[in-house]
């Protein structure tokens, strides 16, 4: 059975919004990542409406295992895979958050392979949603040390969670707070603060876009995942509507991936469905591939899922 990075993080370690509401704070969204609108200049023209980049929890069975090392994970992005950003999970280099040479050689690497570090995707650092204020406090403050990271390697983001507990506004309620002030201490570092659909209410997109919105600052957004709508067992919430649902809040996508048909289509998501909404959003960021199989190795699944962006990517640029 496949092993999703919810579960090894955890084996390690708008209903009631006014429409008016939710349309100022859409358009209080100044900081988006990579999504400004295409220009009509010739080099414009060329560039791919979106960038690949790779997800290291791609690999994590090669890392958990112990046959490489998030050093060797920047490396191989480019030689082995070709794609231009990576997109860090801080597990795999969880004590070295403050350890500048370490971070001097990641960067190092990123430079000398003309790869950019787009962002940290940040798990055991607390529950931004805790209903005990001072454990939600110190979540806060658990991600610091992150945000400084993402900055010294040049990323735009962190990844976080919004785990809490509750009822559906008491969770919302929690959330939004620790996000909010998650996302102030951002801003002085010029960093966004990003929430993915990521198990239990969080993959319910109507609660994490309410939740958003009521955060309430323009350094908070999403990371729409096209796999984790799996909101308890059984429950699941329609992958279409959440991604557009939460796309107009995005900040950065991922492309989760798991099997393929022979033709090279994922065996259970329509991709190029999918990336319509992404571009009809106005998104111009990057796209993370993210392949979380069983069926295919870890390089023949990042292959299959970079093939299938470029292929989709091309038939929408041409008008499909």
């Amino acid at each position: 059975m496949p092993v999703s990075r919810r579960d090894f993080v955890r084996c390690a370690s708008v209903s009631t919004l006014a429409v008016g509401s939710l349309s100022s704070a859409l358009a209080s969204i100044a900081c988006r990542a990579g999504t400004d609108a295409a220009t009509t200049s010739p080099a414009a023209a060329a560039t791919p409406w979106f960038r690949i980049s790779l997800a290291e929890w791609s690999l994590h069975r090669a890392l958990m295992a112990g046959e490489m090392t998030n050093l060797d994970f920047i490396t191989e992005a480019k030689r082995t895979y070709g794609v231009d950003g990576v997109e860090y999970v801080n597990v795999f280099f969880a004590d070295k958050a403050r350890d500048l040479g370490y971070l001097r050689e990641m960067r190092s690497r990123c430079d000398s392979e003309g790869v950019e570090s787009v962002l940290i995707m940040c798990d055991n650092e607390g529950r931004l949603g805790d209903p005990d204020g001072a454990a939600r406090t110190q979540a806060v403050g658990n991600h610091l040390k992150w945000i400084e990271a993402a900055v010294f390697l040049g990323c735009h983001s962190i990844r976080v969670n919004a785990a809490s507990e509750g009822s559906w506004e008491e969770q919302s309620t929690l959330a939004a707070d620790g996000l909010h002030r998650l996302a102030e201490i951002g801003a002085e570092h010029q960093i966004n603060v990003i929430v993915e659909n990521h198990g239990g209410l969080s993959s319910n997109a109507a609660w994490l876009t309410e939740t958003i919105v009521r955060g309430d600052h323009p350094r908070l957004g999403t990371l729409p995942d096209f796999g984790n709508f799996r909101i308890a067992e059984g429950e699941w919430y329609d992958i279409y509507q959440g991604v557009e649902e939460l796309m107009p809040l995005a900040m950065a996508v991922s492309a989760k991936s798991h099997d393929f048909h022979a033709d090279g289509n994922e065996s259970a998501k329509d991709y190029l469905r999918l990336l319509r909404i992404v571009r009809d959003t106005g998104y111009r960021g990057w796209v993370g591939i993210e392949y979380e199989g069983e069926n295919a190795s870890e390089p023949d699944g990042i292959r299959a899922t970079k093939a299938l962006l470029e292929q989709v990517r091309d038939k929408l640029a041409a008008g499909a």
